[in-house]
């Protein structure tokens, strides 16, 4: 490959990037200067030389969070119904409230593990995505639930409320998911992307839409949503990703209609199995109530 398209490839940056850091000098290959457009060779030893790059700091601020409750706290853990709008933990550019901060009013300490901004968090529901999720308060809670999540035996279950009917009712959706190629703000399955599974079974089919129950073998972000929207059936109200406007406006739907509505995992404290649900919210009930009564 050439150097720049070869050094983009492994450093996850664009072609431009890695021309001006050629082009400066700061790309070597087997010791000598090199140009974006000579050619990597196997056994070639290749050295980059990264600028530092300032990173903006986001620190938790304590603000009450408006609809999010504790669903269950002890020494370890603490599992919270997130409401939409709500972010897990402060990034650059977002705004609004967050679980973290939510936490840090309600007097709930956090686990120190983890980066500053996202300390205690273990896995992320998008902001519009609503349910429940976990974040460590414990150290050890962190490094087993971390573990957990990666080995795959937390049993994570959504409901989503997806456009048309998938056939089979009942399947795996395993395709890969990376950044869109076009669009940075979105994902997409893209050959050579990173492996992600999603299992769905048909739990009540309507006219226009059918609920199906959704369990993530692996969590990539926004992967339900890609997923769907890949096999021409994306999540009713999800105009990110193809959703019908038409339909999300006749449901009064404002974001995707998904739903994280059970998280089960071994306790860290003692192993034994927990798991914990979460009811749909009012935005979510209303539109599934207007299907059953358009249908009826």
């Amino acid at each position: 490959m050439r150097v720049d398209a070869g050094l983009a490839k492994l450093l996850g940056i664009s072609r431009s990037a890695v021309a001006s850091l050629a082009e400066s000098g700061d790309v070597r290959l087997d010791g000598g200067p090199t140009s974006k457009s000579d050619r990597l060779l196997s056994g070639s030893w290749l050295e980059v030389e990264l600028p530092s790059a300032e990173q903006p700091r986001t620190e938790v601020s304590a603000v009450p969070v408006e609809g999010m409750t504790i669903v269950h706290e002890d020494d370890d853990i603490v599992v919270v119904n997130k409401p939409v709008g709500v972010a897990v933990h402060p990034s650059p550019g977002w705004e609004g409230p967050t679980v973290l901060g939510g936490l840090a009013a309600a007097g709930v300490r956090v686990a120190t593990a983890g980066p500053s901004e996202r300390q205690g968090v273990v896995h992320r529901l998008d902001a519009g995505t609503t349910g429940v999720m976990v974040v460590a308060k414990s150290e050890f809670a962190y490094s087993a639930l971390k573990r957990a999540f990666k080995e795959r035996t937390v049993d994570k279950h959504y409901h989503a409320l997806v456009q048309g009917h998938p056939d089979p009712s009942k399947g795996t959706i395993d395709a890969p998911i990376d950044r869109h190629p076009r669009h940075d703000y979105k994902f997409a399955v893209v050959t050579g992307g990173r492996e992600s599974v999603t299992h769905y079974e048909m739990v009540e089919a309507f006219r226009a839409a059918s609920l199906v129950d959704v369990k993530l073998e692996t969590g990539r972000t926004h992967q339900i949503r890609v997923h769907f929207s890949a096999i021409k059936h994306p999540c009713v109200g999800d105009l990110t990703y193809g959703a019908d406007p038409v339909l999300a406006r006749r449901l009064g739907l404002a974001r995707q209609w998904l739903h994280a509505y059970s998280l089960g995992f071994e306790h860290p404290a003692d192993g034994r199995r927990v798991t914990f649900d979460s009811d749909y919210p009012p935005d979510l009930q209303h539109a599934v109530d207007l299907l059953r009564e358009q249908d009826h």
